[in-house]
């Protein structure tokens, strides 16, 4: 079996296991049988592109996210100085992150996968897909494309809604000063809903996490973390004064 389809397998199961979707189920879906997809999985099986398309909608993911196969002397991106730094975090092509939306009283995740190109200001080009999570099931993905650019101690991530170009949305993750495979950060912006800022306390991963009840307490602002932007933005108004 050659790479490309173990790493498109793979990917097909990652993204299943997130859904917590049975093999039997996504079989259903896409109208195959069990045994054809879990040789997909494997990747004993090469794909035809409407059977992937089709794979795509049932997981709600984009191709891209299922056949963004690299070479494994090109997997990592450079894209600015600050991709030489050690941290995982500095050097990943792919990121999951996690917050919670109070205005809709739902957990909400996303992927965000980072390119190859460069360009002359020395950012990356980079997407994202966020989708709800509720007792129900999982809702369809909003999909953004963006930019991400590094620094000493911060990753910036700027994000345009793909069918609303009014929607924008800024990712600020901080790069941990110790080795681990989660950090935290802020995503904030205006929302095309109800057309008011928003900002939201994030949990970003290199690897998937579990949708607990845990997770949706640790992703909730404290009490000092609200008291301590409350005096911030106090003194900000006396500068004023």
């Amino acid at each position: 079996m050659s790479e490309l389809n173990t790493h498109i397998g793979s990917r097909i199961r990652s993204y299943r296991k997130q859904r917590k979707l049975t093999l039997q189920q996504l079989a259903d879906t896409i109208h195959k049988s069990r045994a054809s997809v879990s040789k997909y999985e494997t990747g004993e099986i090469t794909l035809d592109i409407e059977t992937l398309y089709e794979i795509s909608r049932a997981l709600d993911v984009s191709l891209y996210q299922l056949t963004d196969y690299q070479p494994q002397e090109e997997t990592l991106p450079t894209c600015s100085s600050g991709r030489t730094q050690h941290s995982p975090f500095f050097q990943a092509s792919q990121l999951y992150f996690y917050f919670y939306d109070g205005r809709y009283h739902r957990l909400k995740d996303g992927i965000i996968h980072i390119h190859k190109t460069e360009d002359p200001t020395g950012s990356c080009e980079a997407s994202m897909s966020i989708s709800s999570i509720s007792p129900s099931g999982r809702s369809s993905g909003i999909h953004y494309t963006g930019k991400v650019v590094y620094s000493d101690m911060l990753i910036r991530f700027s994000f345009v809604n793909r069918y609303n170009a009014l929607e924008e949305d800024l990712l600020y993750i901080f790069n941990p000063l110790e080795l681990r495979d989660y950090t935290e950060g802020l995503l904030c912006g205006i929302s095309s809903v109800d057309l008011m800022p928003c900002a939201f306390k994030c949990l970003v991963t290199l690897n998937p996490q579990e949708t607990t009840e845990d997770l949706k307490k640790h992703l909730l602002f404290t009490g000092p973390e609200l008291r301590r932007w409350q005096k911030m933005n106090m003194l900000l108004v006396n500068n004023r004064e």
